[in-house]
């Protein structure tokens, strides 16, 4: 990373009020019922000290949700301001959750990305996250 002000820190409930605003301003992320407040402070009470943002000085500029089902791990919502794109951010914060993981013994993470996400996959690929063509996801409500 470029700044010496920008810092990573574990994600906290407090996060959410910016963490909201900076998904919904960045493309390619898809929210919906789960993100709301209550669903964000009930994955991390899941998941502790696995989530984190990115600050410069006191402003959120970054974030990535980050859980585990016990066997693998999955990464949502990675998101950089765009006015620190760029600049190492996104790949700090995705290291920092895949370190997390390794110490609860999570072996592999995965990462969703809609298809027509074109610099989320971009992202991905440049990072050396294979995209697993061969896999389709299937989803259905609960209720």
């Amino acid at each position: 990373m470029e700044s010496n002000t920008t810092q990573i820190r574990e994600m906290v409930a407090e996060d959410y009020r910016a963490l909201r605003a900076l998904w919904e301003s960045s493309e390619g992320v898809g929210l919906s019922e789960a993100d709301s407040q209550v669903g964000i402070e009930r994955f991390l009470g899941r998941n502790p000290g696995l989530s984190f943002v990115a600050l410069d000085s006191d402003r959120l500029i970054g974030g990535a949700l980050c859980g585990h089902d016990g066997r693998r791990g999955y990464i949502h919502h990675l998101a950089v301001s765009p006015s620190h794109r760029r600049r190492g951010i996104a790949r700090v914060l995705a290291r920092r959750c895949l370190g997390a993981l390794a110490a609860e013994g999570i072996q592999k993470c995965h990462v969703f990305v809609f298809g027509e996400n074109q610099a989320g996959r971009l992202f991905w690929e440049a990072s050396g996250w294979p995209a697993r063509v061969e896999l389709v996801m299937f989803s259905s409500p609960t209720g």
